[in-house]
């Protein structure tokens, strides 16, 4: 599943190729996505101009003409892809994850301009789309998440606050995105090791410090994934030629069985199954 560095890199490819730009056609070729796409959504969206692509979390906002919105989220197997009218694609996908080509089939929305078309790819339908009618609605709309880590509202204060007198671990609390919106499995397996925390330690018995480097190596994390493309996990390029390379700066991700990466630590990778996700650690550093 895309989390925020992945999602940015799209809105970014995305806010490059279509700011300023008019929508002539829309066209559904399957409204069943998680939640069903609104019977006015191709009368809502065509004729109007897209003035910026922007994101909260993991979610795209296409701001459109009289401050209406579209939201996208990319569930787990959306991707989004470039065809130029004029020109064939070298490759077609806006970021760095799935595949690079537009597949053949799972292709349930197309939004049209003038000299190319955006298509909305998804094998396994948890993505969507949803309109947002004005600002205030769009803010209602992300009132059930926590602050994103680059927030200045994500601070020392708010995280004592919220893990008072609870009991859970810290790794579950770190994907849970009422407590802070965009943090997925891997990155939160990055954010654990740098910080020289346990992912299985009780969040009520954190100590200030402990907490104070969750914050700053969220931030660290994030930013270093948004500068690398994101985790594609598969290499290949997007429309642009470049690659998506944070995967080969993983510390623990994915390392099962590998040799801690922190220098004079000689310990294996550990792997435990936590929240339903995989939780990558050093025994060693992280304790």
């Amino acid at each position: 599943m895309p989390e925020l560095p992945e999602v940015e890199i799209v809105r970014q490819s995305l806010n490059k190729k279509i700011r300023q730009k008019k929508v002539k056609k829309v066209i559904i070729r399957n409204r069943n996505l998680r939640i069903k796409l609104p019977t006015d959504f191709k009368n809502f969206l065509e004729n109007k101009t897209v003035f910026e692509v922007s994101r909260f979390s993991k979610y795209l906002i296409f701001n459109l003409t009289n401050e209406k919105f579209c939201l996208i989220h990319l569930g787990m197997s959306g991707t989004i892809h470039l065809i130029n009218n004029k020109k064939k694609n070298k490759f077609t996908n806006l970021s760095f994850y799935n595949s690079p080509l537009l597949p053949k089939k799972h292709s349930h929305v197309e939004i049209v301009f003038d000299d190319f078309r955006i298509v909305y790819n998804d094998p396994r339908r948890f993505g969507f789309f949803q309109i947002i009618q004005n600002t205030l609605n769009l803010k209602k709309r992300f009132e059930h998440l926590g602050p994103e880590p680059f927030n200045d509202a994500f601070n020392i204060k708010y995280f004592e606050n919220f893990i008072k007198k609870k009991n859970r671990c810290v790794k579950d609390l770190l994907i849970d995105q009422k407590f802070v919106s965009g943090i997925g499995n891997i990155y939160a397996n990055e954010i654990l090791f740098l910080s020289k925390i346990d992912p299985k330690k009780k969040i009520k018995s954190l100590s200030k410090n402990e907490c104070s480097k969750i914050i700053i190596y969220a931030k660290k994390v994030l930013l270093n994934a948004i500068k690398n493309g994101g985790s594609s996990i598969r290499d290949f390029k997007n429309t642009d030629g470049h690659r998506g390379r944070f995967q080969n700066n993983f510390k623990v991700y994915q390392r099962e069985g590998l040799t801690c990466k922190r220098s004079n630590c000689l310990s294996k990778i550990s792997k435990k199954i936590i929240s339903n996700r995989s939780t990558f650690f050093c025994n060693s550093c992280q304790n």
